[in-house]
């Protein structure tokens, strides 16, 4: 597998400043071999690192952030790896003194007072770390005057710059497009540089955190940018358990945006929006469709009315709805607002469709490889959540299909499990390889199943799990973490499952919206999360390991356009006159709403809001769910402008932790690939086998299943221009070279989305027709050494 030079490339540009640029280079090299590389007490000025161009002045926390450049021979500046909540001193939320976190530790510790024995483990040295006086000697007059000979060198080094580069770096403009020169220019980006992007649109990169954007054609794989200055850069190690999950969706606000409690008979609900449309995150794609009595607010309906629509567009409204929702701005203003991940929900259909299914075919794959660059370019992470699963994982209208689970439930579930399977691979072969696993340090495989047998389901997460680090391999920057959905059970039920597995994490999506209730006020509800869930995270934290909230939103009712679906009634009484239309709350409203968001934060620790935007309806003009916009609430001010400020919220509101109830501050080394990663506990796999006998085998016949024989499911890459150097082939572990699944030749199936509940008489089309085995060539791995 080819690996991606994450390193400079060497820039076009005038004679005169490649010749100055030339002598910059020459001096500095030489100060650093003559005067720097012989002692370990050495005060930096030059650094080298495979993954940023080769000169770069060395900055600390303190100093100035680069000036916005677009120069032909300007290189990246040398980011500087910040302690989150440590070195960035600010004011405690109302006046206060700064308050304890719902971590348990204060935000002046520093990284490495959390992670203990981890200091020595460091990529950068701990920068509270003091080093012993030195002994008196003559090498002290040596070091006065190498120093001196230093500073007059630098002096020469900063005259040659002011005089010959620096006239020709050009204004604070960055652009995707023009002539061939300018677009091979590296453009590094901060607060107030104009950005071009590659549709010509325009607009102004706001970021008053210290973060900075990168744009480099000539390598696409250039991982430096930085979101924030309290953010690790992409080519930086994300401390997961110590670095805080500050994040969003890319998804929707829609009726079926969470589950109600159990034995509730109400419709759950959960969300999407950008590349798995709903009607409460997108109500105009569903509006214009409002009186077709067939469209029930799922993709499956919305698809076949917009394919009918031939007039209006047919099918392509969908890519344009891709195009247009979501652009390069809105990653820009993630990162200006504060945020270090987004989550991003993408369907099934990315991947392609197999008979009678209605969706747009690939194209959202297209718009997911631009969320990846769009994301490298600001330095945002991504959770990929595979959002939508083949027959429906929980019956629900983001799942793709409204009403049905045939996903691991059914005469077709197996099946639709295996075509799952093949796809999540794919994907997994492709954030695994270098050049994006910085980019892509989480997947999230199946998003809320919901029906499945619970074993059932604790066995697929086993087989998923195994199928993937046999992919990966095992330890700390093998791929990615693994994120498995809670399956709406008490996230206690889970702190012992897989112990030993290798950075596996647990995401729940805690909401208040759905439980039925009649909510007409806001007042109580700005301490329950606290009270709530915050001691819970805790905990799983504590023993489970990575723990974070992939959903939760400021919906203390139900109130809001479409969340319970085109045409359901909510049950609160006055959405109408309270609710609904966010241009009539008060300055006490949006307080407590401010309040609620910040103690969401504070009790969640690791979280995702759901979502970033909203789109507008067409009816009113208006967004219809404003307890559900992360960016119209920071535009109207019930959103945090700083997500730091959250800290302390739930003391605030007095609801304060037992001390055996915060967060220790630090994962186990097993929890993060470390020592033990992997080595799965003796009893973690007992009656966890795969595939479960109540999955292939229904009323005493064998259901239908697929078999080995289509091409290696490799997913497409993306295009660069000419003068880019590509490395990435799709796929990571040559070893897994075994065949994408098929349906068997000669071989009837039942309906994939609705198949009934008794299997058809066995057919092998010629073919043996077994449960399908996805493992790699060679020996298979043991329980210690997976």
């Amino acid at each position: 597998m080819l690996r991606a030079t994450l390193g400079g490339a060497v820039k076009t540009g005038s004679r005169s400043s490649s010749a100055s640029f030339l002598l910059l280079f020459l001096l500095t090299f030489l100060v650093s071999r003559l005067f720097l590389s012989s002692s370990p007490s050495s005060i930096l000025f030059a650094v080298s690192r495979p993954a940023i161009p080769p000169i770069m002045a060395y900055r600390t926390h303190d100093d100035a952030y680069p000036p916005a450049v677009s120069t032909d021979t300007l290189v990246a500046p040398y980011p500087s790896r910040n302690q989150p909540w440590s070195h960035d001193p600010m004011d405690a939320p109302y006046g206060e003194k700064p308050l304890p976190m719902a971590y348990g530790f204060t935000p002046a510790q520093s990284r490495d007072e959390l992670a203990g024995g981890f200091a020595a483990q460091q990529q950068y040295p701990n920068p509270y770390a003091r080093a012993p006086p030195p002994k008196k000697s003559r090498k002290g007059l040596i070091a006065l005057i190498a120093g001196i000979v230093i500073v007059v060198i630098i002096a020469i080094v900063l005259i040659v710059y002011f005089v010959a580069v620096k006239p020709h770096s050009g204004d604070k403009s960055s652009s995707n497009g023009g002539k061939a020169a300018h677009d091979n220019k590296l453009i590094v980006g901060t607060d107030g540089t104009n950005v071009t992007t590659e549709t010509g649109a325009t607009f102004t990169y706001k970021n008053k955190f210290g973060g900075y954007f990168i744009h480099d054609p000539l390598n696409p794989y250039n991982d430096g940018a930085k979101a924030q200055s309290y953010t690790p850069a992409l080519n930086e190690s994300w401390k997961f358990g110590v670095d805080r999950i500050l994040g969003v969706n890319l998804g929707c606000v829609a009726p079926s945006c969470a589950v109600p409690p159990k034995h509730s008979s109400l419709t759950p609900l959960t969300h999407s929006g950008w590349l798995v449309p709903e009607p409460f995150i997108v109500p105009g794609l569903y509006e214009k469709y409002f009186d077709d009595q067939n469209v029930n607010g799922d993709e499956w309906t919305l698809s076949i009315a917009m394919t009918n629509d031939t007039a209006g567009g047919g099918l392509a409204q969908m890519e344009e709805h891709y195009r247009t929702f979501i652009t390069e701005e809105d990653f820009a203003a993630i990162a200006g607002a504060g945020l270090n991940w987004i989550r991003l929900p993408v369907p099934f259909n990315a991947f392609g469709t197999i008979g009678n299914e209605p969706f747009l075919p690939h194209a959202a794959w297209n718009y997911t490889l631009k969320a990846f660059d769009w994301a490298r370019k600001y330095g945002i992470r991504i959770n990929l959540d595979l959002h939508t699963m083949p027959g429906s994982q929980n019956g629900l209208n983001h799942s793709g299909k409204k009403g049905y689970v045939a996903w691991m439930s059914s005469v077709m579930g197996y099946a639709n499990t295996e075509r799952s399977l093949d796809f999540i691979r794919s994907v997994v072969e492709f954030i695994s390889q270098p050049e994006y696993k910085n980019v892509v340090p989480m997947i999230s495989p199946v998003n809320e199943p919901q029906g499945q047998d619970q074993a059932a389901m604790h066995a697929f997460y086993l087989h998923l799990y195994q199928m993937i680090r046999e992919i990966t391999g095992v330890g700390e920057g093998n791929g990615p973490y693994i994120a498995i959905h809670d399956h709406f059970e008490p996230i206690s039920n889970w702190q012992n499952f897989l112990t030993g597995a290798d950075r596996l994490v647990l995401d729940t999506h805690p909401y208040f919206t759905f439980g039925g209730q009649d909510n007409p006020s806001i007042d109580s509800f700005p301490p329950k999360p606290c009270s709530t869930w915050g001691t819970q995270i805790n905990a799983s934290m504590n023993t489970f390991g990575m723990t974070i909230a992939g959903e939760w939103s400021l919906g203390f009712n139900d109130c809001g356009q479409y969340i319970w679906g085109l045409r359901d009634a909510p049950h609160t009484s006055n959405c109408d006159a309270e609710w609904n239309d966010y241009t009539k709350w008060t300055p006490d409203t949006k307080d407590k709403f401010l309040s609620l968001a910040k103690s969401h934060m504070d009790a969640l620790g690791n979280f995702f809001f759901w979502t970033w935007k909203v789109g507008v309806s067409k009816n009113t003009g208006l967004v219809g769910a404003p307890m559900w916009s992360y960016s119209l609430g920071l535009e109207q001010g019930w959103i945090p402008d700083d997500p730091r400020s959250a800290l302390g919220e739930c003391e605030r509101l007095g609801v304060v932790a037992q001390p055996d109830q915060y967060y220790v501050g630090q994962l186990q080394p097993w929890q993060t690939g470390g020592a033990g990663a992997g080595q799965l506990a003796p009893t973690a796999t007992v009656g966890l086998d795969w595939p479960p006998a109540a999955l292939v085998t229904i009323a005493n016949s064998p259901v239908p299943t697929y078999t080995a024989t289509a091409p290696i499911p490799t997913l497409p890459t993306q295009t660069f221009a000419a003068a880019a150097t590509a490395t990435a082939d799709g796929w990571f572990n040559d070893a897994d070279n075994l065949p994408g699944i098929a349906p068997i030749a000669g071989c009837a199936y039942p309906d994939p989305w609705n198949p009934g509940d008794v299997p058809p008489p066995p057919c092998t089309g010629g073919q043996q027709q077994a449960p399908l085995a996805r493992r790699l060539a060679g020996p298979q791995p043991t329980a210690a050494s997976l």
